[in-house]
């Protein structure tokens, strides 16, 4: 299999899963938690709910972290919405 084309190929799902394991990580960090399969799952489920806040108009970010960061934005995004989601599980959960 040549790796060179399926990066060139799935470029966004690369980015998206390297962008939900980063929020994963950095909502573990601020919640505590982890592991690196959870915080995968995290992160990937918490873009979705980040990018629906967005797309709602219920979430707006004061600065362009992409001027900082590649995908600052997404980052940023992704890891709201990975704190909601564990919040939420939390709260279910009741721990």
């Amino acid at each position: 299999m040549d790796y060179w084309q399926f990066a060139t190929d799935n470029q966004v799902w690369i980015v998206m899963i390297v962008n939900g394991l980063i929020a994963g990580w950095l909502a573990g960090l601020l919640l505590g938690g982890g592991g690196l399969i959870r915080n995968l799952f995290v992160g990937l489920i918490g873009a979705v709910v980040g990018g629906y806040l967005v797309a709602a108009g219920l979430l707006n970010l004061p600065y362009n972290f992409d001027a900082y960061v590649p995908y600052g934005n997404q980052i940023v995004v992704s890891t709201i919405g990975a704190m909601l989601v564990v919040l939420i599980a939390r709260f279910l959960g009741g721990r």
